[in-house]
């Protein structure tokens, strides 16, 4: 499919004609986003790019042939040859691109791509069983289906079928297709595959109890509810919730270690466990289970006290792509998976409509902000699987990934991002996001017009100016942002580490006005006219935040912030290596926009001192100008040194130190990758978990023989050979190897195994060291037999 081009002005879909949450979305067709504002931008990048890529990628990988076997094997063709291939939940990428594009349908009318959605619909449509049954990895060869579908319906559901999965995913994007055209194609699709379920899957006599593996098809029938006002859909997604922990499935991984409702920390897999809690919001707001509230508050609780980055980021390890245990917030190796993000702004966007408080908003602008938008270039067209905090040029965004749940997600939230702006209970309307925009809205069936002007992020001047009123009197009620009244996260987890004073002003038609803030809203009620302007000025200074000290992670290190926006330096920006920063005790900042830089930011800059030792042993230190960009920005200039933790303190910096036999020679690999330069970049692991420092490996490879090599850059004689071994036991596929040899080599002799002296260590956890007789050479290898049935990596690489 050719790009397309699609317009900026969106349709809301999460909740649009959920008429029993406490507090009403305004409807994504009623918020006109400013095309040259900070989310217009990305707005159209999502239009030009991302989705046209989405589009073109369900075609090249084969998403479509899926449905089309599928429906081969209906109509009584010959399948039984047909291997299937990819992910169980690859039908999941068609229905999540649909469902942006539906978005854009509705606000820019296109024939071509209407007519290009349809006819993928009508291709599922032909995939579907006569039962309502549609899950292409099985149906496509029902005699040989995909090997993690199990040999019936069902069967591996709660493990890693993924038929829930794709049930909630339909029903995303069946539901948005039918608020953007009207037209009922995707959502019978849908209602049928969700009738299925509903029959055959319940505590009822003849039905099985069983519950989703990776969840989201309890927030997606909640929604379905609200569509159709279906009670039974409602039931459905509380059944999938009450019965989880009592099934078969007993696991913190998905969350099912305990009943729901008992459960009080976020555990597991983080874009599972986000789903199931924006799943839980949904029950509690749209029933007033008590229970149901408590719980999900409980663990919102200890998701923003224990567990959040300050990006706004969740779900600390690889292992898993889990949640880790409380206050375990590495950068380097930190997860942050984008759909976790997604998932988080979906989490507390349901909280805001359930309790109306403007913490959920303090978190959910911190996500949208950094972490999310992290997960997606500036043009719409690569992507992050993790987001990391800290990189020593490992990380790269990829044009697209196997498993492609991230790049489809981003396909699908970015459309969604202006519905968030607004919402309405009874005669009160909430401002709850900034940026340039018109909105009409109805305040108690009464049309109420609204323009939005501004900058921000950039700055903090917002000007609200009403341009039609029927509704007489009602009540604005402002967003007081937590960055702004001193709470970087409405929690004890961060705070600022400065004293830098900062306020806010409200003006009504150029008169301040006062009002004590009520859930951290500025309410202003009145008789509105059209032509009314209310100017809200924030200030924006950069700002300091450290973390509580129970996070081992940050201690000694400060972030910047300014505005919502975390700010990371980069090594484009810096020319010294950022690994031997030391931040000044009381920084002071300048803000300097570059229009033509990153699609325009804000840098910030202050002074700052390097480390290294001389030559003769001894501490220097350099004065330089350290530059900082916002972190959703990073990785657009190459890969290389970024950290958003800046140490502040002499223990967090790592000095540079005098060049070794190592560091100086030119290191080359039987398996070269992006990580190579962690072998000899003089960074020794402190413990077998160490996760602040990079290393190099070899997965996937088993079972192999591998080699690092030093060219040395003179002819020298060796005798020493030191070597940290990575091994991610239990969860990873490293182990320290089976065995290891030193060769060298002079000139363009072969190569010879030194005459070791003591035996080749292989100790997890420790620096394995062996001496060997001094020999003479321009060139050293290691020599490593992988284990059987794991691979195997390293910290670091030493020679003397």
């Amino acid at each position: 499919m050719k790009p397309i081009f699609f317009g900026a002005l969106l349709l809301f879909s999460a909740g649009a004609q959920a008429q029993d949450y406490p507090i009403k979305p305004v409807p994504f067709t009623s918020v006109h986003v400013a095309s040259e504002s900070f989310w217009g931008q990305r707005l159209q990048a999502s239009r030009d790019i991302t989705i046209p890529l989405a589009f073109s990628k369900c075609e090249s990988e084969g998403r479509y042939r899926n449905f089309e076997l599928a429906a081969k094997a209906l109509s009584g063709q010959d399948t039984r040859d047909v291997k299937v291939k990819g992910y169980s939940f690859d039908d999941t990428d068609v229905y999540k691109t649909i469902e942006g594009a539906s978005y854009l349908l509705q606000t820019y009318p296109d024939k071509k791509l209407e007519a290009y959605v349809d006819s993928v619909v009508a291709i599922m449509a032909k995939a579907q069983e006569p039962d309502g049954y549609l899950y292409t990895a099985r149906t496509m060869n029902p005699a040989h289906p995909h090997e993690w579908s199990g040999a019936k319906r069902w069967e591996k559901v709660e493990e890693l079928s993924h038929e829930f999965y794709n049930l909630g995913h339909m029903v995303e994007g069946a539901v948005a297709h039918y608020q953007a055209t009207g037209k009922r194609n995707f959502l019978d699709i849908a209602i049928r595959y969700a009738d299925c379920v509903c029959r055959e899957i319940g505590d009822q006599p003849g039905q099985q109890r069983l519950v989703p593996g990776h969840q989201i098809a309890e927030m997606a029938l909640a929604r379905l509810y609200t569509v159709t006002k279906n009670k039974k859909y409602l039931d459905q997604a509380r059944f999938f919730l009450d019965a989880r922990g009592y099934t078969s499935r007993r696991d913190s991984y998905s969350q099912a270690h305990l009943p729901v409702l008992q459960q009080d920390e976020a555990v597991g897999h983080a874009v599972r466990a986000a789903y199931m809690y924006a799943g839980m919001a949904d029950v509690a707001a749209l029933t007033g289970d008590k229970a149901y509230i408590d719980a999900i508050d409980r663990i919102w609780d200890n998701i923003v006290s224990k567990k959040l980055y300050i990006t706004g980021g969740i779900g600390a390890t690889a292992s898993g792509e889990a949640f880790g245990d409380n206050f375990e917030l590495p950068n380097m190796s930190a997860y942050c998976e984008t759909c976790a993000a997604i998932g988080n702004v979906y989490v507390n966007h349901r909280l805001f409509l359930l309790h109306g408080e403007s913490k959920y908003y303090d978190v959910l602008e911190r996500s949208l902000y950094n972490g999310v938008i992290s997960g997606v270039s500036l043009d719409g067209g690569k992507f992050f699987y993790p987001n990391p905090l800290e990189s020593m040029g490992q990380h790269q965004r990829q044009a697209w990934f196997g498993c492609a749940c991230c790049p489809s997600n981003i396909c699908r939230f970015i459309p969604s991002i202006p519905g968030y702006f607004y919402q309405t209970n009874n005669r009160d309307l909430y401002v709850n996001l900034y940026g340039a925009n018109e909105t009409s809205v109805r305040l108690d069936g009464k049309s109420v017009k609204l323009r939005q002007q501004t900058h921000y992020p950039a700055d903090g001047d917002v000007a609200l100016t009403i341009t039609g009123n029927q509704a007489d009197k009602f009540r604005l009620r402002l967003r007081i942002p937590g960055w702004v009244r001193g709470l970087p996260v409405p929690s004890g987890l961060y705070s600022y580490a400065d004293d830098v004073p900062q306020t806010y002003s409200v003006k009504v038609n150029g008169q301040t006005v006062e009002a004590e803030l009520e859930d951290g809203y500025f309410g202003i009620e009145r008789k509105w006219k059209k032509g009314d302007c209310v100017e809200i000025h924030f200030d924006m200074p950069a700002r300091t935040v450290q973390a509580t000290d129970e996070v081992e992670a940050d201690r000694g290190r400060v972030a910047v912030t300014r505005g919502p926006l975390v700010y990371c330096a980069e090594f484009p920006d810096n020319d010294f290596d950022l690994g031997t920063l030391l931040l000044n005790q009381s920084p002071q900042f300048s803000a300097t926009y570059k229009a033509d830089k990153l699609c325009g930011i804000n840098e910030l800059a202050t002074e700052a001192q390097t480390l290294r030792f001389a030559d003769n042993g001894k501490l220097t230190t350099t004065d330089v100008e350290l530059r900082l960009i916002p972190y959703y920005a990073w990785n657009h200039r190459g890969s290389g040194r970024m950290l958003v933790w800046i140490p502040q303190q002499l223990r967090c910096t790592s000095p540079a130190l005098p060049p070794t036999l190592a560091s100086k020679a030119r290191l080359t690999a039987s398996t070269p990758t992006a990580s190579l330069s962690a072998v000899n970049d003089r960074l020794v692991a402190s413990s077998a978990d160490d996760k602040t420092i990079p290393y190099y490996h070899w997965w996937p490879k088993q079972d192999a023989e591998e080699w690092l090599q030093y060219d040395l850059a003179e002819e020298t004689v060796v005798s020493q050979a030191s070597v940290y071994w990575f091994d991610d036991a239990p969860w990873g596929g490293c182990r320290v190897p089976q065995s290891w040899r030193i060769q060298t080599r002079l000139g363009n002799d072969d190569w010879t195994d030194v005459a070791a002296t003591e035996p080749y260590a292989v100790t997890r956890g420790a620096l394995c060291t062996t001496r060997f007789r001094p020999v003479k050479a321009s060139a050293v290898r290691l020599v490593v037999q992988l284990p059987k049935e794991h691979s195997a990596g390293l910290y670091e690489w030493s020679i003397k």
